[in-house]
């Protein structure tokens, strides 16, 4: 379904992908198959999770809308 977006953090993109496509997660299985749109990576794992609070927030989306996707 191409309206669904999952923003998410992982240290294994690929892995993580994978197992999003192979159903192992309840909530993102129902969206099969996943595509990755954009990713961004940060050196910093505090960074990482304070960017998707940020995508999570109405001004996150209309970010994400406008420069991400």
């Amino acid at each position: 379904m191409d309206s669904e977006r999952y923003v998410g953090i992982t240290s294994d993109l690929k892995r993580r992908i994978a197992e999003h496509n192979a159903g192992k997660s309840t909530h993102t299985s129902k969206f099969l198959p996943w595509r990755i749109v954009t990713y961004v990576a940060f050196s910093d794992q505090a960074k990482a999770a304070s960017f998707k609070r940020y995508l999570k927030s109405d001004s996150g989306h209309a970010f994400a809308n406008k420069r991400l996707w």
